[in-house]
């Protein structure tokens, strides 16, 4: 590079010019280019030449733009979980399986709302939102494909009703049968819920959030919630009424973990035949099969196996965000929680709920995935999902509850075809679905159309 010296007096030099100055050819003369993202590029270099940017460090002028409005773009990174996710189709497939059911269950609660439990079609569009239909759909169409759980009923000319087949209507007051005979069983999950609350009080809202996975009744606010002075009541909070509990039960206060535990102790010890007093740890559950972890996952899973269990009915108060033992305490709240479902499994939303009350951690879904051993987190459908892995076995629960199993008979209904193919089975088993064709059979239904109907009926029930 060239560079030239001009020296001038001090009198003709304009009055904001430097007497003694340099021009060279440099590109920071050069004219900014705004199309371009501003960046500062600081790199470490072996230079010994300058030393005013510290030991060997130096600012590269080819990495600096320069225009009117430019920042310093320093880069984000996301916290993510110390293990990674693994996808398992045997899980997902459970949500890819419920698809239609859901939608079916929804349209049933309505129905059953009526007053002869018959509802007219052209009364289905202020419901709309509520069935997730964002579009206009003819529900003839849609109530066909279910020819085993609804049957359309026509009154005069223009007038179309539909109600539950004397199949589903059966299911439906077994279903309520069942429902009141475990009513014992409910205010036994309501009060082990409450007791695992941090100030032993649960505001009503929040706990509706989990009263599909629970089993309890859609109106278990003014029934069992006031049935049983004797356990709760329901108190008038800033937030809203909650229940809360009055008695608290020594013999309640024991998870499943620990009864798993103690029955794969006694079983070991009759099968060895052998009498040995050895300290319970929880650490029994082992990996599924074709869970591949890295070496530094392995560890970190066991040195969590090995910490003291801490029961979630215990006081952690005292306990601190962040450090291990606040988390293994979570763990076994999320554990003895899904072991109350009947399904052994609940939305990570229905979880985020109770923050306040169990002391979650903000990252409660990073949480679940870092200890895969115990939890699965299935992102299929419209929100996460996470499963009891214990409880499985491939896609299959375990041990079944009652409502479960005629849950699976109405979702053998529900998989009856408007149309058999050839050759192919009228009756399905109970508690065998469609879950192959389920994909091909109708899609979800927030992206089909349902178009045949008679032209008589027009859009009087749009």
């Amino acid at each position: 590079m060239e560079t030239k010296l001009w020296m001038s007096p001090l009198k003709s030099s304009p009055p904001n010019t430097f007497p003694l100055f340099m021009s060279y050819k440099s590109r920071f003369h050069e004219k900014p280019n705004p199309s371009r993202k501003p960046h500062l590029s600081l790199y470490v270099k072996p230079s010994d030449e300058s030393s005013f940017w510290g030991q060997n460090s130096i600012l590269e002028p080819s990495k600096l733009d320069w225009g009117n409005n430019w920042k310093i773009h320093a880069p984000f990174y996301p916290i993510r979980a110390a293990v990674k996710r693994r996808k398992e189709l045997p899980f997902d497939n459970v949500i890819q399986r419920d698809k239609k059911l859901k939608l079916v269950l929804k349209i049933r609660k309505i129905l059953v709302s009526q007053p002869d439990r018959t509802m007219a079609l052209r009364e289905m569009g202020r419901y709309r939102w509520e069935l997730g239909l964002q579009k206009k759909r003819r529900f003839i169409a849609l109530l066909k494909k279910f020819p085993a759980v609804f049957e359309i009923v026509e009154e005069g000319a223009y007038l179309l009703k539909f109600k539950l087949t004397p199949e589903a209507e059966r299911l439906y007051l077994e279903e309520l049968k069942l429902r009141n005979e475990m009513e014992d069983l409910l205010v036994l999950k309501l009060r082990k819920l409450l007791m695992m609350s941090l100030e032993k009080r649960i505001l009503l809202e929040k706990i509706a959030h989990l009263r599909n996975d629970l089993g309890l009744p859609l109106e278990f606010r003014d029934t069992i919630c006031h049935r049983y002075p004797q356990y709760f009541k329901v108190v008038r909070t800033d937030e809203g009424p909650a229940l809360e509990l009055t008695h608290w039960e020594p013999k309640l206060a024991v998870s499943a973990a620990e009864l798993s535990e103690e029955e794969n102790c006694a079983k070991e010890l009759e099968d060895k035949n052998l009498i040995i007093d050895r300290p319970m740890r929880f650490n029994r559950v082992k990996l599924p099969k074709g869970l591949n972890l890295s070496k530094g996952e392995m560890r970190r899973i066991s040195e969590f196996r090995d910490m003291p269990y801490i029961s979630p009915y215990s006081d952690f108060s005292e306990l601190r965000s962040g450090t291990p033992e606040k988390e293994k305490h979570a763990c076994g709240v999320v554990h003895e929680i899904l072991s109350l479902t009947v399904e052994k499994r609940t939305l990570v939303d229905h979880l985020t709920h109770f923050r306040e009350e169990f002391r979650f951690s903000q990252q409660l879904r990073g949480m679940l995935i870092r200890h895969p051993d115990m939890f699965y987190v299935s992102l299929k459908g419209d929100r996460d999902s996470v499963f009891l892995r214990e409880a499985y076995r491939d896609s299959q629960l375990i041990d079944k509850d009652r409502l479960l199993l005629i849950k699976e008979k109405m979702r053998s209904l529900v998989a009856v075809p408007r149309f058999p193919k050839r050759g192919a089975q009228k009756v399905i088993r109970d508690g065998e679905g469609d879950n192959d064709g389920l994909e091909n059979e109708i899609a979800d239904h927030e992206g089909e159309e349902f178009s045949d109907i008679d032209n008589v009926i027009g859009d009087e029930f749009r």
